[in-house]
């Protein structure tokens, strides 16, 4: 990211505004963008040298070349090692990475063998991607890494299976509700497993507390537990909306044209791949900006060695901010 990039002066964090949610929206969509992907290494330095020179007071004002380096630099550059991400686990790839296992899990009649390969497939890449973009100054141990991966495969492979084999039982449904619900098995166990994952890698967080600032000056105040389960169930929260346009629009909107549209074999994976496809690229950018990365809260709701902090001015200190994290 940009802010690998050493200099006395501060980034702006964005071009819009993201207290609010469309300034979110827009600022995902960005940080989403797979033309990133096309950047070369001389764009790359390019833009170092670019916001090292603002960095140093060498360029007074943010420009728009000067927001598309920052750009470029956000969505290649690791902000702890200064270095690339290795190119499919960036965010920018995350639609084109996330492809092909999501048209694997959301593929019609599957079969025991088909769906566990497929769950397995999309936490090994979950695993990959989240051991990429991880915090480098606390990584995980390789105990804590194997376990967190091998809970979220039997999570999910445990629902995937139980679900796909308890749906057609409901016979008290009509078979095109059993239809859907069958479509939605995925959904149910990438969710099931996401929300898993989050917890067991960040336990750490929940047990030892995170860091919180004053929401004004920026001052660190001390560590919270408190802030942490907020952090953390926001983010469990997150990876719940961010699969559920995905694996969940698609497949509903497959069924629908099935009603309505005889398809051969290639026909019916050529739609499914497109209706994924777009979905991902219109809908994640909303659903990335559910929540801000800083988020505020009211110290009231922290432990109570937070509600009566005051400023060096003697102001109290009402509110305070935390990193929310990925």
């Amino acid at each position: 990211m940009a802010s690998s990039v050493s200099g006395p002066r501060d980034l702006p964090e964005s071009q819009y505004d993201l207290s609010t949610y469309w300034g979110r929206v827009k600022h995902s969509a960005g940080v989403s963008d797979p033309r990133m992907l096309l950047v070369t290494p001389s764009n790359v330095e390019h833009s170092r040298e670019l916001i090292s020179q603002y960095k140093n007071g060498r360029i007074k004002d943010m420009t728009p070349e000067l927001w598309k380096a920052k750009k470029v630099l956000d969505s290649t550059i690791h902000p702890d090692t200064g270095k690339p991400v290795m190119l499919p686990f960036r965010m920018s790839s995350y639609v084109l990475s996330n492809l092909v296992v999501t048209v694997g899990m959301l593929t019609p009649n599957l079969g025991t063998i088909g769906t566990l390969f497929w769950q397995i497939t999309n936490q090994s890449l979950n695993v990959a991607i989240n051991t990429a973009n991880s915090n480098k100054s606390h990584p995980l141990t390789p105990t804590q890494l194997v376990t967190s991966y091998f809970m979220a495969v039997t999570a999910s492979c445990s629902v995937a299976v139980g679900l796909n084999s308890l749906v057609p039982k409901l016979k008290s449904l009509s078979p095109y509700s059993r239809l859907v619900l069958g479509r939605l098995v995925p959904f149910a166990a990438v969710v099931s497993a996401g929300v898993v994952n989050v917890f067991l890698m960040r336990s750490e967080e929940i047990r030892k507390g995170i860091s919180v600032y004053d929401d004004e000056t920026g001052k660190e105040l001390g560590v919270s537990k408190k802030a942490a389960v907020y952090a953390v169930g926001e983010t469990a929260t997150s990876r719940v909306l961010n699969a559920t346009p995905i694996m969940v629009l698609p497949p509903l909107m497959l069924v629908r044209l099935q009603r309505k549209i005889r398809m051969s074999k290639p026909v019916e994976l050529a739609v499914n791949i497109g209706l994924i496809l777009s979905t991902s690229f219109v809908v994640l950018p909303f659903a990335l900006g559910t929540f801000p990365q800083r988020e505020s809260i009211d110290t009231k709701r922290l432990e109570s060695h937070f509600w009566d902090l005051k400023r060096d001015s003697g102001e109290s200190i009402r509110k305070v901010q935390f990193n929310r994290g990925m």
